[in-house]
C-alpha cells in the first residue's frame, strides 16, 4: 500500500502552489484576523482533500488547471470554517492535540474568524467566476450542516437504524469528500456525466472514511487523538454499536442503551459497553462494510484510462481505509 508521501508526490508541485495560493485567499488588513489565520494554516494535517481535488484532476485531464486550484482553495476554506465552528459548538479545546481557536480567541471571535473564511470563499469563486466549483462546495456545506443537525436530533432518542447511520454520514461526512472529488472533475471538464462519476466516487470514498472512524473508537482510538469510547460519551449511535443493539438480544440492548443514556461518563461502564460491542461482532461487520463500500468506489473509476495519476488516488482511496491513525 502506498504511504501518504508516496501518494503525495504526483501532486507535490502542485500542493506547493496550493498553498501559496491558500495563504493569498486568507489575507486580511485586520493584524489580528491575519494572526489567526497563520495559526490555522501551521495546523494543516495530511491535506487528504487537496489531494483528492488535484489527483482527480490529473487523473481525468493529465495536468491540473487553474481553476483546480480555486477549486481546492474553495474546499479548504469552507471546510477549515466548519471545524473553527465546530470547536466552537463542541466547546472544544483541542483538535488532534493543538489548541482550538475558540481556546485562544474565545468563541466570539472564532465564530467571526470562521464567517470571515466562508466569505472568502465567496469572494474566490464570484472573483474568478468559478460558479459551478461553487454549486459544488455551498452544496457540500449544507449537508455538513443538515448532516450535523440530523445525528443531534436522533441522538436524543437513541434509535438510528443502518440506513439513517449512512445518511448522517454521508451528508455530514462523504459530502466534503464528494465535493472535494467533484471539484475537481468540474475543473477540468464540463462532462456532467464524468463530474457526478467522481462526486459519488468520493461520497463512497467519504462514508468508508468515516465508518474507518467510528471503528477507531472501539479501539486505538488515542492514535488519532481521539479517546477510545468517545463516541459512546457523546452518544453518538456509529454502525458497530447500532449492529449490536439491532442484534435482537433484548439484554444486551438494555445493557448498552441503560450505558449509553445514564453511564456515558462512567469510564468502567464505556469499557463495558466497548467490551460488549466488540464480542456481538459489531466491529467486524462495520469493517465488512466499509471494505464493501471501498470497493463500490473503485469500481466506479475502473474503466478510466491507466495513469500515475489513477494509481495514487486508489492509493489514496485504500490509505484512507487501511489508515491506523
Amino acid at each position: 500500500m502506498l504511504n501518504v508521501k508516496e501518494i503525495k508526490a504526483n501532486v507535490a508541485e502542485e500542493m506547493k502552489i496550493f498553498e501559496v495560493k491558500f495563504k493569498d485567499a486568507l489575507k486580511s488588513d485586520v493584524a489580528l484576523l491575519d494572526k489567526i489565520t497563520n495559526y490555522v494554516v501551521k495546523r494543516k494535517g495530511k491535506q487528504m482533500r487537496p489531494m483528492f481535488v488535484f489527483l482527480t484532476a490529473k487523473m481525468i485531464n493529465g495536468s491540473v488547471e487553474e481553476s483546480s486550484y480555486t477549486a481546492a482553495s474553495l474546499i479548504e476554506l469552507s471546510h477549515t470554517a466548519s471545524l473553527v465552528h465546530d470547536d466552537v459548538v463542541d466547546d472544544a479545546n483541542e483538535r488532534r492535540g493543538v489548541f482550538s481557536v475558540n481556546a485562544l480567541w474565545k468563541n466570539k471571535i472564532a465564530v467571526l474568524v470562521g464567517d470571515y473564511l466562508l466569505a472568502q470563499g465567496l469572494r474566490l469563486s464570484v472573483d474568478t467566476q468559478q460558479f459551478t466549483l461553487l454549486k459544488i462546495v455551498s452544496d457540500a456545506v449544507k449537508e455538513m450542516a443538515e448532516g450535523e443537525l440530523l445525528q443531534i436530533e436522533k441522538a436524543r432518542r437513541l434509535d438510528i437504524t443502518e440506513e439513517i447511520y449512512y445518511d448522517i454520514i454521508r451528508q455530514k461526512t462523504a459530502s466534503l469528500i464528494a465535493s472535494c472529488c467533484a471539484a475537481g472533475a468540474a475543473s477540468v471538464t464540463q462532462d456532467e456525466k464524468t463530474v457526478a462519476v467522481f462526486k459519488k466516487f468520493g461520497e463512497l470514498v467519504g462514508m468508508a472514511f468515516q465508518i474507518k472512524d467510528d471503528i477507531f473508537d472501539y479501539g486505538d482510538g488515542d492514535k488519532i487523538g481521539k479517546p477510545t469510547g468517545n463516541d459512546i460519551r457523546e452518544r453518538k449511535m456509529t454502525l458497530p454499536l447500532i449492529y449490536a443493539l439491532n442484534l435482537g438480544d433484548v439484554q444486551l440492548k438494555r445493557t448498552l442503551i441503560n450505558i449509553v443514556k445514564n453511564h456515558n461518563e462512567n469510564p468502567k461502564k464505556i469499557k463495558e459497553a466497548i467490551d460488549l460491542v466488540v464480542k456481538s461482532g459489531g466491529v467486524k461487520y462495520a469493517h465488512t462494510k466499509m471494505l464493501g463500500i471501498k470497493e463500490e468506489a473503485l469500481k466506479l473509476i475502473e474503466d478510466f484510462p491507466e495513469n500515475d495519476a489513477k494509481k495514487a488516488l486508489i492509493g489514496l482511496v485504500e490509505y484512507t481505509v487501511n489508515r491506523d491513525k
